[in-house]
């Protein structure tokens, strides 16, 4: 696993072209506001969380909701997803949020974004499972600041559906439409863009997370502990 560990820290590499993908996607979040990556991780750190994802027992996942705290609900006319929350007892886990701490840093050198920390959970959509149009911020928080998508689904053809469709901010006008492809990861401004899960034809995986600032104030901690 240490190869997985060592590959994701290469992952930041300049490209052939000497670009920095930290440039080009700090770049992207000051421009359009969000970006689709094709393959930002190494195949073996995916690989590795492919196979941790799928080692999960079913039942340990829980039917995921909306809203916050004593808000929270699980609405399945809104969402009919399935979660697992994450953390770094699983080496290649690890090694994902390693990545994305190294994410974290860049985006705060480069956008002074005040980005505290990173939560994220596996995302399983059986067949038929859909998240209806959305924003990742809660109402009356601005905790949640940058969304990101890693897909882990295998073989995926246009056929299975389960595309992240993102609308023009207040507009029903749709301006992507993201393929969950193996590998290939969305970021995006999470108060900027509402967007949805269309409904999957077979089961589709991914990790999905949030960059959230530090919103304490006295002794209501937020992000909580």
């Amino acid at each position: 696993m240490n190869a997985v560990f060592s590959a994701a820290e290469d992952a930041w590499r300049r490209g052939p072209d000497g670009d920095d993908p930290l440039d080009r996607i700090a770049d992207a979040l000051r421009g359009p506001g969000y970006i689709v990556l094709p393959a930002p991780l190494p195949p073996a750190l995916l690989g590795a969380l492919l196979r941790h994802f799928r080692s999960i027992d079913r039942s340990r996942f829980q039917s995921a909701g909306i809203g916050r705290e004593s808000e929270h609900q699980v609405n399945q006319f809104v969402r009919t997803d399935e979660i697992f929350w994450l953390d770094r007892s699983n080496p290649a886990v690890a090694a994902y949020l390693n990545w994305a701490e190294s994410l974290r840093l860049g985006l705060n050198r480069r956008l002074f974004l005040g980005l505290f920390d990173y939560e994220c959970h596996y995302a399983r959509y059986d067949c038929g499972s859909f998240y209806k149009k959305h924003l990742d911020a809660f109402k009356g928080s601005t905790n949640r600041i940058v969304s990101t998508v890693l897909y882990l689904t295998p073989n995926w053809q246009p056929k299975d559906g389960g595309e992240l469709q993102i609308y023009a901010p207040g507009s029903d006008e749709v301006i992507e439409k993201v393929a969950p492809r193996f590998g290939q990861m969305v970021v995006f401004l999470s108060e900027e863009f509402p967007h949805e899960v269309l409904t999957s034809h077979r089961s589709r995986y991914s990790v999905t997370g949030w960059f959230r600032v530090n919103n304490s104030l006295g002794e209501n901690i937020d992000p909580a502990r």
